[in-house]
């Protein structure tokens, strides 16, 4: 399924300090750690606890989060569904970023170990 032009401005415009909440609860709900959350987002982005605060407190949007990321370059081995979309084909750099995120912290979530989660091998 391929995303929309309005879905995926959706995507641009929501602020990461929005989602943010959403993946502590997630992460600790299963009995995963912020650091551990945080170790994800830095791995897919590049920005340490100090950073994704600047990006809370900015009310930072996915575009301008997203744009300022280094993206880890084995993040294109993230692949499968995440919110009704298949990740390797969406086709949109910054909807497929988000998506990245979302199965991360998903995968985090259900217990699957960090080496697994980080594309260690």
């Amino acid at each position: 399924m391929s995303t929309t032009p309005e879905h995926d401005k959706r995507m641009a415009e929501l602020t990461f300090a929005s989602v943010y909440p959403h993946y502590v609860t997630k992460a600790e709900k299963k009995g995963r750690t912020i650091e551990e959350l945080h170790e994800v987002i830095h791995w897919l982005t590049g920005f340490d606890e100090g950073q994704i605060q600047k990006y809370i407190d900015t009310k930072a949007t996915f575009e301008t989060f997203f744009a300022e990321a280094k993206i880890h370059p084995n993040a294109e081995l993230i692949k499968g569904m995440i919110c009704g979309y298949r990740i390797e084909e969406i086709v949109t750099p910054l909807t497929k970023q988000v998506r990245y995120l979302d199965k991360l912290v998903d995968e985090l979530a259900r217990g699957r170990k960090m080496e697994k989660i980080l594309r260690s091998n």
